[in-house]
């Protein structure tokens, strides 16, 4: 169940929400990346900073005892125009060291307790936690993506009108 449970999770996080955001992010401008429809909302720049802060934060720090050095204000106080392809690179890095760190969890780290941002959680809360967390965030980049663009992002053409994979 622990090998399952980690490759659904590695594949969501790694092989289906992550190259397309990346594609997504990869066609808008820097000027796009950083747009906010008011002050109250997140830029894609701004949540590509707090995707990765999470994930370090929630994962790497957890099952790779990396530092925790997360500032998390500042990645929704940031206002600079960081390059899209600066901040693509920086998220491609830590989810690189996510790809490894997940392929040698054990059940007995998922089971072990975190503590993190204040939580007493599992490993395997952990894990949820940030792949439903990218998830929802993920959802949030297609849509500002789409809007921008005013296209449909192609993600899922290889289906046929039912929703179904066609022949």
């Amino acid at each position: 169940m622990a090998k399952a449970f980690l490759e659904f999770s590695r594949h969501k996080l790694l092989e289906e929400y992550w190259p397309r955001l990346r594609t997504a992010v990869a066609r808008l401008s820097d000027e796009q990346v950083w747009w906010r429809p008011n002050e109250a909302s997140n830029s894609v720049g701004n949540l590509l900073l707090h995707l990765n802060g999470n994930v370090r934060q929630w994962l790497l720090g957890s099952f790779a005892r990396g530092e925790d050095a997360r500032d998390r204000p500042a990645e929704f106080a940031e206002r600079q125009l960081l390059p899209a392809s600066q901040l693509l690179d920086t998220l491609d890095r830590t989810l690189h060291e996510v790809r490894v760190v997940l392929s040698r969890v054990s059940t007995q780290e998922l089971l072990a307790t975190c503590h993190i941002q204040g939580y007493t959680v599992s490993g395997l809360a952990a894990i949820y936690h940030v792949v439903e967390h990218f998830g929802m965030h993920y959802g949030q980049i297609l849509y500002v993506a789409k809007q921008l663009q005013g296209a449909d992002l192609g993600f899922y053409q290889e289906l046929d009108r039912t929703g179904r994979l066609g022949d």
